[in-house]
C-alpha cells in the first residue's frame, strides 16, 4: 500500500513555516540582562500582599511562595511567584 505524501508535506510545511518564524522572531528579540538590584528587592519582599500611596503614585507588592510535593518525602518543586508594581497616575498640560 503507497503512502499519501500530500498530507504529510501540508503538516511538515505549516509547522517548518511556524518554526522558521519562532526562530526569526528569537533571533531579533534582544537578550535581557538581570539587575542585582532588581533581584535582591524581590527576595527581600514579604509574604502576602503590601499597598502604600505616597503622593501621586501608589506602590503595591505581592509574594506567593510554596513548595509542592508529589509524595510525603519526596523531591519537591518550589513556587515563589513575587511581583512589584507602582502605579503612577500624573495630569499632563
Amino acid at each position: 500500500m503507497a503512502l499519501p505524501l500530500a498530507p504529510i508535506a501540508v503538516v511538515a510545511l505549516r509547522y517548518g513555516t511556524v518554526a522558521v518564524a519562532t526562530y526569526a522572531v528569537a533571533r531579533r528579540i534582544e537578550r535581557g540582562r538581570r539587575d542585582q538590584r532588581a533581584e535582591d528587592a524581590f527576595d527581600e519582599t514579604p509574604e502576602g500582599v503590601t499597598l502604600r500611596r505616597e503622593g501621586e503614585q501608589t506602590n503595591a507588592t505581592g509574594r506567593y511562595r510554596r513548595v509542592i510535593r508529589l509524595r510525603t518525602g519526596g523531591p519537591g518543586v518550589e513556587i515563589d511567584i513575587t511581583s512589584i508594581t507602582r502605579i503612577r497616575i500624573r495630569k499632563v498640560d
